[in-house]
């Protein structure tokens, strides 16, 4: 028991000591953006096209299948495009798509603007969340304990996320409950660059 008791404690030093970290909590706006705007979409997307933009209700969950294309093509061109331009710059151009179609969705009253919006919203939501549980954890030398806390949160914002904003909805009006998911995002926008990865030390010949 005391030796439990002891790893207990030893488990919350470690924790307290990684939510110190700045770079930690600046991830987890991120995380908690994508991952809010992701579960956004999964939730009230169809909905959203139907009663905010005048789509029937095959084409409103069509637009879902045109969600989950935009993530699915954006997630398998992951690993090169990463490569290619480096982890900071693909989670900021995934933020600036996030919330160009967030905010086409919410303000156009075109409908091919719209449907346009949604890919965008799909696409730059497709490597938000996995790059940014990736950085916690390669940005600090504890790592299971960083991408613990980073999944922790994008979950919260998965489960809670969506019931608010529904409940924005139903007294606003669902293009009003996306503005705080698109002040979330471009938050998270300028809260990228704790993504970095860090440099190594440079050498000085003896």
């Amino acid at each position: 028991m005391a030796e439990q008791h002891s790893e207990n404690r030893s488990y919350k030093a470690q924790v307290i000591h990684e939510l110190k970290d700045t770079r930690l909590v600046l991830l987890g706006v991120v995380i908690l953006a994508m991952a809010l705007a992701e579960g956004s979409a999964n939730d009230w997307l169809p909905l959203l096209m139907i009663d905010a933009h005048g789509f029937s209700h095959t084409s409103g969950s069509l637009f879902f299948v045109g969600f989950a294309a935009g993530m699915t093509v954006g997630r398998f061109a992951g690993g090169y495009i990463v490569n290619q331009f480096g982890r900071t710059a693909i989670l900021k151009f995934s933020a600036v798509s996030a919330a160009v179609g967030l905010g086409l969705i919410i303000l156009t009253h075109t409908q091919w603007l719209a449907a346009l919006a949604v890919i965008l919203w799909g696409i730059g939501e497709s490597l938000g969340f996995p790059l940014t549980i990736s950085a916690a954890g390669a940005t600090g030398e504890n790592r299971a304990v960083r991408v613990t806390l980073a999944a922790i949160l994008g979950y919260i914002a998965f489960l809670v996320g969506p019931p608010a904003l529904g409940f924005i909805g139903e007294h606003a009006g669902l293009r009003i409950a996306m503005l705080p998911v698109l002040c979330m995002v471009i938050l998270a926008f300028f809260c990228t660059s704790a993504a970095s990865e860090k440099k190594a030390p440079l050498k000085h010949p003896a």
